[in-house]
């Protein structure tokens, strides 16, 4: 992971250092009848408690539970600075992740009362009144991204999936400035992973405007939500997108691009903020009809 320089002033609180392998080594009967031995995906129960009050239970790999849960907080809305936090403790003996905040959180039982089930991996969930208030992370200003910048961001992917590679059954996203891979996060749940790149971002004080953020998913609504939160103009995954991942994404400004592998995307929302600038070679004719075809089977998140 590649971070900028912390400055010794800004606050951090106190946070353990709990994180876990990914995976997990188990046996396996391959077509042969032969005992393998291979990885899978870790899954882990992480409940979370804020200020002794159980708030949600993420099931996760447990690669950055601390950065989860401050991320998921900050993108549920129920915190809004770092300050508020004056530490997180993570046991897996208990499977518990323990915010204590220095003076409380106001509306406590507000932002709590109304839940979303999403259709992030695992359901995700929106709390409080968040989709009330989406248009306060509108982008004020567009800004463009350069066809030869998404190109190399998806080149830069490609060193990553660490996981995946090991064990499959995970999303990636990735936080990306200048085609270079800023944070990699793999987990069970896209959202998850959205979270803990959140949680670091929120930590350092990161800005989104000048950067790309790419997930294997889906770009669903719960999607395009956090990432307009985090301030992030641009949005890019290899998979498909969803109606309401769309009309959101229109609304919030958030250019999306979808189904981007190789030299292939598309556009749907913000295709007046591509700088098309390194246009590929178009397939032949008598190509395109397998393209497509392989285009459609593709793996959705």
């Amino acid at each position: 992971m590649q971070s900028p320089p912390r400055s010794q002033e800004r606050y951090r609180p106190r946070l353990t250092q709990a994180g876990l392998d990914p995976c997990r080594r188990v046996e396996a009967v391959d077509e042969h009848g032969k005992v393998q031995e291979r990885e899978i995906a870790g899954e882990r129960p992480l409940t979370l408690y804020l200020d002794k009050r159980e708030i949600v239970t993420l099931m996760t790999l447990g690669s950055h539970p601390e950065l989860l849960v401050l991320g998921y907080l900050r993108n549920q809305g129920i915190l809004s600075d770092p300050e508020e936090v004056a530490e997180v403790q993570v046991d897996w003996e208990t499977e518990s992740a323990v915010v204590v905040t220095r003076a409380g959180v106001s509306e406590l039982d507000e932002k709590l009362g109304t839940r979303t089930v999403t259709t992030g991996c695992g359901q995700g969930t929106v709390f409080g009144k968040l989709m009330d208030h989406l248009e306060r992370s509108a982008l004020k200003e567009p800004v463009e991204v350069r066809q030869s910048e998404i190109y190399g961001t998806l080149d830069a992917i490609n060193q990553y999936n660490e996981v995946y590679r090991r064990a499959g059954a995970v999303h990636g996203c990735a936080l990306c400035r200048d085609q270079d891979i800023e944070m990699f996060v793999e987990d069970v749940g896209r959202h998850n992973a959205v979270d803990a790149i959140a949680g670091h971002m929120w930590l350092e004080g990161m800005p989104g405007r000048s950067r790309i953020f790419y997930t294997t998913g889906r770009l669903t609504s719960e999607m395009v939500m956090k990432v307009a939160q985090m301030g992030i103009p641009t949005l890019l995954s290899r998979s498909g997108i969803t109606e309401m991942g769309l009309d959101l994404g229109r609304r919030l400004g958030i250019t999306l691009i979808a189904r981007a592998k190789g030299t292939r995307f598309q556009v749907y929302n913000g295709a007046d903020q591509v700088v098309f600038d390194d246009e590929p070679t178009p397939y032949p004719k008598h190509d395109r009809g397998d393209k497509a075809r392989a285009d459609s089977a593709s793996q959705e998140g």
